[in-house]
């Protein structure tokens, strides 16, 4: 079979690499279709994925937003799964022993193991994966099942939030992350700023039934933000950047006894006042994976919105372009909203 291998940093080629054997008790084989490449991707690839995120290990096949098609079926597995059935894939696997593990919150686990960062991934012509990693999704086009990975990330942020029905909300970033939580907070009935550098992106989330700001300076940005929220400011808002202007933003403007929630990677140091944290009681929370309800969760929002979320397919590659793909979404970021592999 064909598979797309980052052999070292900033280096990949599409190689003949063995089929998987027949799966065993509990495990699928699945044909991948589709496989959304994101911002983590990129860091791998160039071999500048901290330890903590999972490292860069090579020789690796990338890619962890999988949509597929079940091809093979283990002794034991669920019913459900059955040969033909499209499926996302919930790329994480935890150890059930570390200190996360055992306080249920095996998504934080400190030895996970994640498909595409220290297992191979999506960028190949067939997969073997535990069952319990393997969702059943109603998805016509493969790219938007694809999505239901973000989308995870999305509904993990906004759980994480507490978000409740009323609330007024700011999303940092409108990149595929921001929409996804732009979407998922509309959808618990959030009224939702987005904030974003490019028109083009604002107009996307426009389309999910959010209100826009361009991103002029962090002080414009926070006297908007507080204007807009009064009389106390937002009670929640993401940062979906990981740039330190929009992380201190988001730490100044939100309100007292509010929720900041960091769901943008970044390897940046970020400076603040460290009275705000006291001054205003405020939750400073990070958001990582999410976990197997949470997957399901999100298969749903892409059930129910399948038309919106291939809006952020921005551009499609098939598996022998995967090099040009990757370096294409890494060197066009003002272009990209999504670069999917397949599909």
């Amino acid at each position: 079979m064909r598979a797309a291998v980052t052999e070292r940093a900033g280096a990949m080629a599409v190689l003949d690499r063995p089929e998987p054997s027949e799966p065993e008790a509990h495990e699928v084989v699945v044909a991948p279709e589709a496989v959304g490449i994101c911002g983590s991707d990129y860091h791998f690839f160039a071999g500048e994925l901290s330890e903590e995120a999972g490292g860069s290990e090579f020789p690796r096949v990338q890619g962890h937003e999988i949509g597929a098609r079940i091809v093979a079926v283990g002794p034991g597995c669920r019913r459900e799964l059955t040969v033909g059935t499209r499926v996302a894939l919930w790329p994480l696997q935890a150890c059930g022993e570390c200190y996360p593990c055992s306080v249920g919150r095996p998504n934080t686990c400190d030895a996970f193991e994640l498909i595409g960062i220290h297992v191979d991934g999506g960028l190949q012509e067939r997969l073997s994966v535990p069952e319990e990693q393997v969702f059943p999704i109603r998805a016509d086009d493969p790219a938007v099942a694809s999505l239901a990975e973000p989308v995870s990330i999305a509904v993990r942020a906004v759980n994480r939030a507490r978000v409740q029905r009323g609330e007024r909300v700011v999303v940092l970033g409108a990149g595929p992350i921001g929409q996804c939580i732009c979407l998922v907070a509309r959808e618990r009935g959030a009224r939702v700023l987005a904030v974003d550098l490019q028109e083009n992106r604002l107009e996307v989330s426009q389309a999910m039934d959010a209100e826009t700001l361009l991103w002029t300076s962090a002080d414009d940005v926070v006297a908007f933000a507080r204007r807009w929220a009064r009389p106390a400011g937002p009670p929640v808002v993401f940062d979906a950047t990981g740039a330190p202007p929009a992380v201190r933003a988001m730490v100044e403007m939100v309100a007292s006894a509010g929720r900041a929630v960091q769901v943008g990677m970044s390897g940046d140091d970020v400076t603040f006042r460290l009275g705000v944290l006291t001054e205003k009681e405020i939750d400073l929370l990070g958001v990582s994976c999410c976990g197997a309800a949470e997957f399901g969760q999100a298969v749903a929002v892409v059930e129910r919105n399948p038309e919106l979320l291939g809006r952020l397919v921005s551009h499609r590659f098939g598996l022998a372009q995967a090099p040009e793909a990757l370096r294409f979404a890494m060197e066009n970021p003002t272009e990209v909203m999504k670069v999917v592999i397949g599909g």
